[in-house]
């Protein structure tokens, strides 16, 4: 059968720093509590004339750098993001014609945090039905674009940057042996929107709006659908959760993230973690924490990756990969 290998990743962040010492400068916190109740010291905030699409592009030349592939072997590019440059067209055409990819799919996602997740099923769906053989899937997000600077409750949280993986085309036997993507799990309850979302819109107030969270109730429900999830890949997959080697989340909240490990019994040495540095970069966070881990040297090919995220909507999303 035909698998979705990922021969590539690659990411962008942008220059800029802002650590907690700075944010108890701009809003009433501290550092001990942010920390304490998001594992978060530092985030990335682009400039003033740097847009999504500018992340996306950084982080997808990264990508070919280290695939050995040039823009024409790519047959599309899929961008997961919610904070686009434009109502239209897609952040993803702009990445198309920045690389001088040849004419292809290319278009936009918007499932907030757990984007890169959709755009990575949608991707292999195409590689999978012949109408592709290798896609482009990028998170990026520019989330300090859509943030209240004088909300403490959500400024100190996000982050932005650019994540970026090529799938690729592969002969597998239908086995969990094989490398590539082995199993994709998407969700989304409509009627928990009001807990995370933004208070404008292009057809509402003619502006993007900010960030709006009721912090407690999605993190309730972060617990319940991240252990639910989990549960439905291993059991999928006929898998135990000792099999798997690296769980690589959606890097919102270091509480949510330890709970997910504790319910796969998993150590922390075992979780790629990078909110710590990043913050929530929303659709970029996956991808980012993805290429951190496999530059280091961490993810291995052969290893058995988990990727998983919750996010507005509320949507959440899983998938199992061996890299």
């Amino acid at each position: 059968m035909i698998r979705s290998v990922l021969r590539a990743t690659g990411s962008y962040l942008p220059d800029r720093i802002i650590t907690n010492a700075e944010m108890e400068r701009l809003v009433d916190t501290s550092d001990e509590w942010i920390v304490q109740r998001t594992g978060i010291r530092e985030r990335h905030v682009a400039a003033e004339n740097q847009s999504t699409s500018d992340l996306a592009i950084q982080a997808a030349k990264r990508a070919l750098e280290s695939s050995g592939l040039s823009p024409e072997d790519l047959d599309g590019v899929i961008v997961a993001t919610t904070t686009p440059d434009r109502t239209f067209p897609a952040v993803a055409v702009m990445v198309q014609a920045a690389l001088g990819m040849r004419v292809g799919l290319a278009f936009d996602v918007q499932a907030v945090c757990s984007g890169f997740v959709y755009a990575l099923t949608l991707a292999d769906n195409f590689i999978q039905l012949g109408q592709a053989k290798r896609v482009l899937v990028i998170g990026a997000e520019k989330m300090s674009s859509i943030i209240n600077w004088e909300d403490r409750t959500t400024c100190v949280l996000f982050g932005d940057g650019a994540g970026a993986v090529i799938l690729e085309a592969a002969e597998g036997k239908g086995t969990l042996a094989d490398r590539g993507v082995l199993s994709t799990h998407l969700y989304a309850n409509g009627q928990l929107s009001e807990l995370l979302y933004t208070d404008g819109g292009v057809s509402t107030t003619g502006h993007s709006g900010h960030v709006i969270m009721l912090g407690k109730e999605v993190f309730k429900n972060a617990v319940t659908y991240m252990a639910d999830i989990v549960q439905e890949v291993l059991d999928k997959n006929q898998i135990s959760a000792s099999q798997i080697d690296w769980l690589v989340p959606h890097q919102a909240n270091l509480r949510i993230i330890t709970g997910t490990a504790e319910k796969l019994g998993m150590g922390l040495d075992k979780v790629v973690l990078t909110v710590d540095t990043h913050g929530n970069t929303s659709a970029a966070s996956i991808p980012l924490a993805l290429d951190t881990a496999v530059r280091d040297g961490r993810i291995q090919p052969g290893q058995l990756l988990l990727l998983e995220a919750l996010g507005g909507g509320l949507t959440w999303a899983a998938a199992l990969v061996r890299f």
